[in-house]
């Protein structure tokens, strides 16, 4: 059992949802990214998705892109990002961390190295956007083998043709992306999440996570009423960018997860 598992397990028994938060590596510095990481389970934060920047993050809006820049002209690597989630597990064993990115970066490392790298470190899962399912041998396949949960992305054009592909190596929990189109883009909608979710429950017992276009409490809300639990990347994000100090950024996160787990 995964720290991701365990961590579902605990939540399903004191029948709570999950706030997942997600921060970009490395900005705007290798110190501050830290500092802000380490206080995230503390603000209600259940499970860290830990971005790698690269260069060209294809699938991401102008707030996460930016970010990735900002991280990489910091100096940031892979490696300093395993060094990340080596550093946060010193105080803290249990928190899941999730790390999300692209291919490439792992491609470059090899992918035997960055798993044995990543187990090492304390790292439980990954998302990785541009391997799709036909690719499971690449990656997919060889993290589940190490112990690591691979986690897949489900989306609004994820028809039911396509969905049990998406689902047939996914562990972990399910990323329901809430809109089309990229991230920090429109607002999520329980209205329109919900009957989605309920759509991909009835294929897997895995929890469906829902993402993109939360920013507010009263959203957080809505969404994981509707879902196993919300995920806010974006909105964290932009508060960096705008270069908020980090008590200020964890407590808006702290807002953010008490309004997932009111749901």
């Amino acid at each position: 059992m995964t720290r991701i598992d365990a961590k579902f397990a605990a939540l399903r028994a004191e029948n709570r949802k999950a706030f997942v938060a997600y921060v970009m590596a490395g900005d705007p510095d290798y110190d501050t990214s830290l500092d802000l990481v380490k206080g995230l389970p503390g603000a209600g934060v259940d499970i860290i998705e830990l971005g790698m920047p690269f260069t060209d993050p294809m699938a991401d809006g102008p707030t996460i892109q930016l970010a990735g820049q900002r991280a990489l002209e910091a100096g940031q690597t892979l490696q300093k990002t395993l060094d990340m989630a080596r550093a946060f597990r010193e105080g803290d064993d249990t928190t899941p961390i999730v790390m999300m990115g692209y291919y490439n970066p792992i491609y470059n490392r090899g992918v035997d190295r960055f798993l044995a790298d990543a187990r090492e470190a304390g790292i439980d899962g990954l998302i990785v956007v541009d391997l799709p399912p036909e690719e499971d041998d690449e990656l997919c396949i060889p993290a589940q083998k190490v112990g690591l949960n691979f986690i897949r992305l489900a989306t609004p054009t994820t028809d039911d043709k396509r969905l049990p592909k998406v689902l047939q190596n996914t562990s972990g929990f399910v990323y329901y992306v809430s809109i089309t189109g990229i991230t920090g883009a429109a607002a999520a909608e329980a209205s329109d999440v919900g009957p989605e979710v309920a759509r991909i429950k009835a294929k897997t017992d895995l929890p469906v996570i829902v993402g993109f276009g939360i920013r507010t409490p009263e959203t957080a809300e809505a969404i994981a009423g509707v879902a196993d639990g919300a995920v806010v990347g974006s909105a964290i994000v932009k508060l960096v960018e705008e270069g908020r100090p980090v008590p200020e950024i964890l407590d808006y996160v702290a807002g953010l997860a008490a309004g997932a787990h009111r749901a």
